[in-house]
């Protein structure tokens, strides 16, 4: 039989004579014969929170993979290896060997020896001569060298545009001597069958740029003069003469194009590597090689190069503007370092933290950041180690390691931004907590898909709750519970009480929350309470061999908990002891129950057996009773004394 079904036969079969007697109706609590529910009511629906996967605190990200200079968007690539990098970064020591100093020192002497700005006049070959030096220091990544490469090729191929220029100029001069002969030839030649003609007129001189000579007068003869085949050559000779001369300057102008942007290739790709300072030396050695005032890049137009230009300060870039953009990123990540300085001696060290990043990524191999001190790079490496896993906890949804994150980083950085950690951490326990409780409700009410929903919720809301071992624990409970739960219903309708009374303790921790199951073992207690303290006086009495009075202790709840198995044999046991007592009492009821009533006979038993107890309640009241009846109180007549 089901345990609900158990219950409601229990509740509407008692009668008063037990130890628990069933609600009636009209009581104010569950009606007679109601079955106990163990449902609770379901709550609304919800809906799980989102787990964070956002930024939750502002991270050290410079920009949108870019950092501005001079208004233009210098590109810092992947910012999860930037940050990488700069980790790498602050777990190094500083370039402050003497090496770093000597090599510092050398790129220093040659801006200042190929600057035009110096005392003395830029000096190419002195300053080309320093760059194998500064190609020696490690951190240089043989840059230097490259550029010196770069300088004696773009020297190379300036001898060679030296070169096509004289062979032009000889090419020129060999035009000048063909045509003065051609010219002399076509005014002096004649025919000797013409002599005695009358002379030609003279001709005007041929132009320098190939043109033939005006037309020989019709009286000059055949093969003589503009007309010979020798003059016909000469006009052949310098159209050659001409075209390979235009050949040799297309092929100068070519050739220097190429040198040049062969040239700048290196000198952007230094750019985009925030090498500044070769940017700045290739910028000058190009202007000492080629004077030509010609300092535009020979880039694509649609490339991210020109685009990061164009799109910017809308004009083309030109080596000039290379060299002024590497100075202002110099100065910049000077002034980043120096505000680094100030906030970490305030103790900002998110600030600190930001703006030490923004120096390293726009300018990593400078000296204001390659020089930093040790021990100021390792408090930002510990901020930032515990930074990045705070983000990453928050990411797991380990709100109990964040909150011990955040309290360490808010005693480290009196600038820490913790308000949106305190309100992610607040706002999902909570959120996680409500859902575990609707859960337990819902186990307890047997309604297990619902539980089941609302603990899915609260895992995927914090994974790492406490609170959910406990919810897993009760599981492995919850067959026990209901186990117990059933054992009560079945005790219940078997009238074992004192079976409820010895497991009380593990009852009650099964019933909580079901109200008619909580009433009926607040009744059972309570009554086994009353029934176990009237055996104890009834102990007492007969300690003091007042058996008779020990007895009629009891005699008055058996009266009212005739059920009762422990009070029936405790008055079992005084019953040989009180023997003429009880028959007595018995005798008396007997004649009081017959009809027709003997109550003379009634009174005479009850008179005797307070004869035997004179204390006795039992027949103090039961003669009373017969004596009212036989002279009712109007007649004038009181039973009192009797």
């Amino acid at each position: 039989m089901k345990p609900c079904l158990i219950l409601s036969l229990c509740l509407g079969t008692l009668t008063h004579g037990q130890v628990y007697t069933a609600p009636s109706a009209d009581s104010g609590t569950a009606p007679a014969g109601a079955t106990p529910s163990d449902s609770a009511p379901a709550k609304e629906k919800s809906q799980p929170a989102a787990s964070p996967l956002g930024n939750e605190i502002p991270m050290l990200d410079p920009a949108a993979e870019t950092i501005s200079v001079g208004g233009v968007a210098i590109p810092l690539g992947d910012t999860r290896l930037l940050k990488a990098r700069f980790e790498k970064y602050l777990s190094q020591p500083p370039e402050s060997d003497q090496a770093a100093a000597n090599y510092r020192a050398t790129i220093t002497e040659i801006l200042h020896t190929i600057s035009p700005l110096s005392d003395t006049p830029p000096d190419l070959f002195a300053a080309f001569k320093l760059l194998p030096s500064a190609a020696a220091y490690p951190g240089d990544a043989n840059l230097c060298g490259t550029l010196a490469e770069s300088i004696y090729v773009a020297m190379l191929a300036k001898k060679d545009v030296n070169g096509l220029k004289k062979l032009n100029d000889s090419i020129e001069q060999e035009k000048d001597a063909i045509i003065a002969e051609g010219d002399w030839a076509a005014r002096h030649e004649q025919g000797k069958a013409l002599k005695g003609t009358q002379s030609a007129q003279p001709t005007g001189k041929g132009g320098k740029d190939g043109e033939a000579a005006p037309k020989a007068p019709s009286g000059q003869a055949p093969g003589a003069g503009n007309n010979s085949l020798k003059y016909q050559d000469t006009l052949r000779r310098i159209v050659e003469i001409e075209l390979l001369k235009k050949a040799n300057i297309v092929r100068t102008e070519a050739q220097t194009l190429q040198n040049k942007a062969q040239y700048q290739v290196s000198m952007i790709q230094w750019f985009i590597q925030r090498r500044y300072e070769h940017v700045l030396m290739a910028a000058r050695f190009y202007n000492q090689i080629w004077r030509d005032g010609d300092a535009t890049l020979r880039i694509d137009k649609d490339s991210d190069v020109s685009k990061l230009f164009s799109q910017s300060v809308g004009v083309s870039p030109t080596v000039s503007s290379l060299d002024s953009l590497s100075n202002e990123a110099i100065r910049e990540v000077a002034k980043y370092v120096e505000a680094f300085d100030l906030m970490l001696s305030r103790n900002e060290l998110h600030s600190a933290s930001q703006r030490l990043m923004e120096a390293y990524a726009l300018g990593e191999y400078l000296a204001p950041v390659a020089t930093l001190p040790y021990e100021k790079k390792q408090r930002i490496a510990s901020y930032f180690r515990d930074l990045n896993e705070l983000y990453g906890t928050l990411q797991a949804r380990d709100y109990t390691k964040t909150k011990e994150l955040a309290d360490r980083l808010k005693a480290a950085a009196k600038d820490f931004p913790s308000s949106k950690v305190d309100s992610a951490i607040a706002g999902y326990t909570l959120a996680s907590d409500l859902a575990i409780e609707e859960a337990k409700a819902h186990l307890y009410a047997k309604e297990s898909d619902k539980a089941a929903e609302k603990i899915k919720a609260a895992a995927e809301i914090w994974p790492t709750n406490p609170k959910l071992t406990e919810f897993r624990n009760l599981i492995g409970q919850s067959s026990s519970l209901i186990t117990v739960r059933n054992d009560f219903d079945r005790l219940l309708s078997e009238g074992n009480f004192r079976e409820i009374a010895k497991r009380q303790y593990e009852i009650a921790p099964a019933i909580l929350g079901d109200a008619a199951r909580q009433d009926a073992f607040r009744q059972i207690m309570g009554n086994l309470t009353k029934i176990e303290a009237a055996i104890g006086k009834a102990a007492e009495f007969s300690k003091m061999s007042q058996n008779y009075a020990a007895w009629e202790q009891l005699a008055e709840l058996r009266e009212q908990f005739p059920d009762d198995p422990k009070l029936g044999r405790e008055m079992e046991l005084l019953s040989g002891k009180v023997a003429d007592f009880t028959l007595a009492l018995d005798k008396a009821k007997q004649f009081e129950n017959r009809v027709p009533k003997q109550a003379g006979s009634a009174l005479s038993w009850y008179l005797k057996a307070r004869n035997i107890y004179p204390q006795s309640n039992l027949a103090e009241s039961g003669s009373k009773r017969i004596v009212n009846e036989i002279l009712p109180p109007d007649d004038g007549v009181s039973a009192k004394g009797n």
